[in-house]
């Protein structure tokens, strides 16, 4: 998903999109990822030379990837959209808010509890063995770029660089999920619930465990019928309750959590034993799954009056 906070930084992508090829393009895309742009220029019926130009404009706004297929001679380019969902957050910008912002690996968590099936991996090697948490406190966890695990939970520290007489009025957290099912599952249901200091804020139902494609940015030494890709969703804490993706999932507001800027913000992952749908949780990090990111952290804030 992609948000966007203000309509300036729109400016570009409704450029962009501001033409019938290209939507026809994005409406092609939608149906036939992972395309060449012989095969989209001839289904959309325009030249090689035109479909270039409009590529172009549409990869800079960031809504088409293009990639290289090194299995066919002369690198033939590949495209596929680069989002799932648009955000555009109409509401007027408020004033003398400022943020700190932050991104977490995928294995820099600081506390876990976990139960197979389960195990994480550096972008070139699985860590230890899989489905033994015993391995969740390797030394190198750090460079895990993905985990994954059936129930419990992994907590990550949310640096904490609020000036002083400052309040926090936001906690955003960005990351590429998705369930976790004994190899994988398009319809694997999974409540993920999302904890900040111990308290719960809201739960989001990851619909699956997607594996019917590689992942794009996903290894190609990694196995096919393992995660291989998430879903971006982005979750918001503010002073009006807690939110993904713009949608409101509970009534838990940054006054409940009692924050400031000498608190320790512990963000919690977690799916519970008396869940509904016990469907485990995958994390990706930049080098695995379909987005380029690690865990995004942003805290807002403003000055006490």
């Amino acid at each position: 998903m992609l948000q966007i906070d203000t309509i300036e930084e729109a400016r570009e992508l409704f450029k962009a999109l501001g033409s019938d090829v290209r939507i026809d393009i994005v409406k092609y895309l939608q149906i036939h990822p992972n395309i060449s742009m012989k095969e989209l220029a001839a289904a959309i019926g325009i030249t090689n030379g035109a479909l270039t130009a409009h590529i172009q404009k549409l990869e800079s706004a960031g809504v088409v990837r293009v990639s290289q297929d090194s299995t066919v001679h002369g690198n033939q380019k590949l495209l596929s959209l680069a989002i799932d969902k648009l955000l555009v957050n109409m509401e007027p910008p408020k004033r003398n808010e400022n943020v700190v912002s932050a991104d977490i690996k995928v294995g820099q968590y600081s506390d876990f509890h976990v139960y197979p099936t389960c195990g994480l991996s550096t972008p070139t090697e699985v860590i230890g063995e899989v489905d033994d948490p015993r391995y969740f406190a390797h030394t190198d966890h750090y460079k895990a770029d993905i985990l994954w695990f059936m129930r419990g939970y992994v907590e990550y520290m949310i640096p904490n660089f609020v000036p002083k007489n400052n309040r926090i009025t936001s906690i955003k957290v960005s990351a590429e999920i998705s369930s976790e099912a004994p190899g994988v599952n398009e319809n694997w249901p999974s409540d993920i619930t999302i904890s900040v200091n111990g308290t719960e804020v809201g739960m989001w139902t990851s619909p699956g465990d997607f594996g019917e494609r590689r992942g794009i940015l996903t290894p190609d030494w990694w196995f096919s019928n393992w995660n291989q890709y998430g879903l971006l969703k982005v979750f918001d804490i503010n002073s009006e309750g807690t939110f993904v993706d713009g949608f409101k999932i509970s009534d838990v507001t940054m006054d409940d959590l009692d924050i400031d800027p000498s608190s320790q913000i512990r963000f919690r992952f977690s799916v519970e034993d008396d869940a509904k749908h016990v469907g485990g949780l995958t994390v990706f990090g930049r080098t695995f799954g379909n987005y380029a990111q690690d865990i995004k952290t942003t805290l807002t804030y403003e000055p006490v009056a």
